[in-house]
C-alpha cells in the first residue's frame, strides 16, 4: 500500500481558508485519524485526498503517482486514484441483496487486465480437491441436520469457505456427491490433463494468465463472474458476513450493514480506504464493538486507513497516528500517547483527554537552580522542575524570532500575484479557567502578559489524595462508576478535575488533602499558547 504525501494544501472559498497549507506524510499501512472540531477542514483534508474536492493549491501524491499539482495542471478523477470511501450514510441499495450490494462496483469495474484462461484454472482447482475425496466428505456430511438431510445450501457455502472458492466452483464440487462415496480419481485426472493441455497449447503462466515475449498478456475487460464472486467471498470473510448474503438491508441491524458498507468498499481493492465518521449512526456500545472490527481489519487488510473524526476516543483508541486540525491549520501530528501526554499547544492539550485538562494560571521566574518559581491557585506557591534542562530566557528568544520569521512569511506571500488574506484569522486559544462562580469572559479585559505568564496542565490522573497532601481541598462532586471515580475539588475560588481509582465514595463537602503527581505536568506559554516543557509540580 502507498504512502500519501500532502505538500502547501491550501484550499480557500474567497477569503475562508477551510484547509491552509498544509503540509503532511501518512506512511504506508498507518491507521490516520484526523481530529478536531466541526468545521475546523478535516473532512474537506480528506475529500481533496480521495479527489471529491479540488484544492486551491499545492500537490498531492499517493504511491509514486503525482495526483494532484496545480501548478502542473494535474488532477486525476477520484474513480481513478484507486481508493475506497466509507461515508457517515451507508448507501446500501435496499432493494437489492448482501451480497448483491457489494458485488455492484465490482460489475461496473473495467480497466487493463491480465488475461486469464479461466476453463484451466478451475479445472485445475477442482483436480487438486478431488484428490482427497474424504476431506470433501467430512466438509459435506457436517451439513446434515439431526435427521440425517443434507442442507445443501449450507454444504456449498461451508465448501466456499474451506477451499477459499467461488461458488460456481463450489457447485461443480458439490455435483460429484462424494459424499455418497463415489470415486472421483478418474474425474480428477481428466480435470488436471484438461490444466495442463491449457497450459502447454496456451503458453501459460503459474495463475494461468497468458504470457507473450516474457510478459504477461493484458486486455481491457471486466471481471468476470468467477471473479467478482471470489472478491465477494473474500471480503465477506473478512467481516464476518458470509451468513447474511441473501438478506437485505432492512433486515440487518446498523452494525450488520456498517460491515456491509466497509465489505463494499474493500472489495475492489483500493490502495487506501477513506472513511468519514462511519461509526457516528451507531450506538454507544456498537461503536466501541465496531472500533475492535476496524483495528482489526487495518491488520488483516494491510490497508492505509484515513479516518476522520470529532471524537478524540475514537482517534486515540484506534490510530496510529493523529493528524489534529483547527481553523484548518495542523495542531499536531504524533502518535495518540505523544498527542496527549506532550501536546504542541493548549488547543491540543484541550482537544485531547476525556475528562479534560486542569488549566492553572500562574506567574513566576526561573531562579539559578532551574527551577521556576510560581504563584498560583489563589495565592499557593509553588516550584516547577523541568524533566529536560531549560533555559526560559534562550525559550522565549526563540519563539520571538519563530514569530517574527512568520511574520516576514507573510508579508512576503502578501506581495504575490493572487494572495488573499486569511478572514477566518488564527488566534491564540481560550483556555478555559473552571472556577466555582463563572465569570462573563465578554466582561473582562484582556490582561498585557508578560515572560512571568504561564498556564499550567494537569491531567485529572495526576490529582493524587493524601492524607499528608500538600494542597488542601474541598470535594465538591462525585461521580463513581465502579471502577473510578471522577471528582471536582475546590482549591478557593478555582475547581480541579480528578480521577480517583477503586470503589473510594466521597461526600460532598468533604475536607481532603491531595498532591500533583508524576513527571509530566505541562507547562505553557500564556502569550503563545506553546508548550514550553513538561515536568514535576511542588507545592
Amino acid at each position: 500500500m502507498p504512502e500519501i504525501k500532502l505538500e502547501h494544501i491550501t484550499k480557500r472559498w474567497k477569503n475562508f481558508y477551510a484547509v491552509d497549507d498544509l503540509n503532511l506524510l501518512i506512511d504506508d499501512n498507518a491507521f490516520v485519524t484526523l481530529l478536531g472540531p466541526s468545521g475546523c477542514g478535516k473532512t474537506t483534508t480528506l475529500r481533496m485526498i480521495a479527489g471529491l474536492e479540488t484544492p486551491t493549491s499545492g500537490r498531492i501524491t499517493i504511491g509514486d503517482r503525482v495526483v494532484y499539482d496545480s501548478a502542473l495542471g494535474i488532477n486525476i478523477p477520484a474513480n481513478k486514484r484507486k481508493v475506497g470511501f466509507l461515508f457517515q450514510n451507508y448507501a446500501l441499495w435496499p432493494n437489492m441483496t448482501v451480497y448483491e450490494n457489494i458485488a455492484f462496483g465490482l460489475s461496473n469495474i473495467k480497466e487493463s487486465m491480465p488475461k486469464v484462461n479461466f476453463e484451466a484454472k478451475n479445472n485445475a482447482r477442482l483436480a487438486e480437491i478431488l484428490q482427497n475425496p474424504a476431506e470433501v466428505k467430512r466438509i459435506v456430511e457436517e451439513c446434515r441436520d439431526k435427521k440425517g438431510k443434507l442442507d445443501e445450501k449450507k454444504a456449498i457455502i461451508k465448501l466456499i469457505d474451506e477451499y477459499t472458492i467461488s461458488q460456481f466452483t463450489a457447485k461443480k464440487l458439490f455435483a460429484y456427491h462424494i459424499e455418497e462415496g463415489r470415486d472421483v480419481s478418474a474425474e480428477a485426472a481428466a480435470l488436471g490433463k484438461k490444466a495442463a493441455d491449457a497450459v502447454a497449447a496456451n503458453g501459460l503462466n503459474e495463475n494461468y494468465e497468458y504470457v507473450k515475449d516474457g510478459k504477461v498478456v493484458e486486455e481491457v475487460r471486466k471481471l468476470t463472474k468467477e471473479e467478482i464472486d471470489l472478491s465477494v467471498r473474500r471480503v465477506s470473510r473478512i467481516v464476518k458476513i458470509s451468513m447474511f448474503m441473501d438478506r437485505y438491508p432492512a433486515e440487518l441491524s446498523g452494525g450488520q450493514q456498517q460491515r456491509v458498507a466497509i465489505a463494499r468498499t474493500l472489495a475492489p481493492e483500493p490502495s487506501v480506504l477513506f472513511m468519514d465518521e462511519p461509526l457516528s449512526n451507531l450506538d454507544a456500545k456498537l461503536r466501541l464493538e465496531m472500533r475492535y472490527e476496524l483495528q482489526r481489519l487495518h491488520v488483516e487488510t494491510g490497508s492505509t486507513f484515513v479516518y476522520v473524526t470529532h471524537d478524540q476516543m475514537e482517534a486515540m483508541t484506534l490510530a496510529t497516528q493523529i493528524c489534529l486540525i483547527n481553523n484548518g491549520v495542523l495542531q499536531q501530528y504524533d502518535a495518540p500517547l505523544k498527542v496527549y501526554g506532550r501536546p504542541n499547544n493548549l488547543f491540543v492539550a484541550d482537544f485531547v483527554g476525556n475528562p479534560s485538562i486542569n488549566f492553572i494560571e500562574a506567574k513566576g521566574s526561573q531562579g539559578a537552580d532551574g527551577a521556576i518559581s510560581l504563584t498560583a491557585l489563589g495565592g499557593l506557591q509553588a516550584k516547577f522542575r523541568s524533566a529536560e534542562p531549560l533555559e526560559l530566557g534562550k525559550w522565549f528568544t526563540d519563539r520571538d524570532a519563530a514569530v517574527d520569521a512568520d511574520a516576514a512569511a507573510l508579508r512576503e506571500a502578501a506581495k504575490q500575484k493572487g494572495y488573499v488574506e486569511k478572514g477566518n484569522k488564527d488566534e491564540t486559544f481560550k483556555y478555559h479557567i473552571a472556577k466555582v462562580y463563572e465569570e462573563d469572559e465578554a466582561l473582562q479585559e484582556a490582561p498585557v502578559l508578560t515572560n512571568e505568564d504561564f498556564v499550567l496542565g494537569v491531567r485529572p490522573e495526576f490529582i493524587e489524595i493524601a492524607p499528608n497532601g500538600a494542597i488542601e481541598g474541598e470535594i465538591y462532586g462525585a461521580m463513581p462508576t465502579g471502577m473510578e471515580s471522577t471528582i471536582k475539588v475546590r482549591v478557593g475560588d478555582f475547581l480541579l478535575t480528578g480521577v480517583v481509582f477503586g470503589s473510594t465514595l466521597f461526600k460532598i463537602g468533604e475536607k481532603i488533602r491531595f498532591n500533583i503527581s508524576g513527571d509530566k505536568v505541562m507547562l505553557f506559554d500564556r502569550k503563545g499558547g506553546k508548550c514550553i516543557a513538561l515536568g514535576s509540580l511542588e507545592f
